[in-house]
């Protein structure tokens, strides 16, 4: 049996390593993040700064409300870029170094995320570290297709595939 019989039939070892998804905000496509990447073998964590907004956390997930430790084997996904505190998070998200970061959005539209990171002093090339949009372009529109494109995506980059960014 060929190596990609192996992998249509689960029998192929998989290792990718340590894995981490941080979903920052409590939200509908949260929700779904969180879920789709424990099954696809990911830490997961819900950072949520207000408690007062923890109101969308699917059942044996708790949000924090601190930014977990962040590196080189983690992925941050901002999932509202409407919070008036989405420049101190990416900063602070940043300031981690984790392997990637990204926040949703319509990419039809400016970053709201440059101008609040650029009012805090971040540095450019590190504002440029921040990918918007997020997520493969099949035309997503519901909380889980959204989760289901942005995984796909970050799973296409941690494996060196294009998959199909390009909006």
């Amino acid at each position: 049996m060929s190596e990609s019989c192996d992998v249509a039939h689960g029998t192929a070892p998989a290792d990718p390593g340590v894995r981490t998804l941080v979903a920052v905000f409590a939200s509908p496509v949260s929700r779904y993040l969180l879920k789709f990447a424990k099954d696809l073998g990911y830490h997961v964590a819900l950072f949520e700064p207000d408690p007062a907004r923890v109101t969308d956390v699917p059942d044996g997930f708790a949000a924090d409300t601190a930014l977990p430790p962040l590196d080189g084997a983690a992925d941050v996904v901002v999932t509202d870029h409407h919070r008036p505190e989405l420049g101190e998070v990416l900063k602070a998200a940043l300031d981690g170094q984790p392997r990637w970061v990204g926040v949703l959005g319509n990419p039809r539209h400016p970053g709201p995320h440059v101008a609040a990171l650029q009012g805090l002093g971040v540095a450019e090339a590190d504002i440029a570290r921040v990918h918007r949009p997020v997520g493969l372009n099949i035309g997503s529109r519901t909380p889980p297709e959204i989760a289901l494109a942005t995984l796909a995506g970050l799973i296409a980059d941690r494996n060196d595939r294009p998959g199909g960014f390009d909006f």
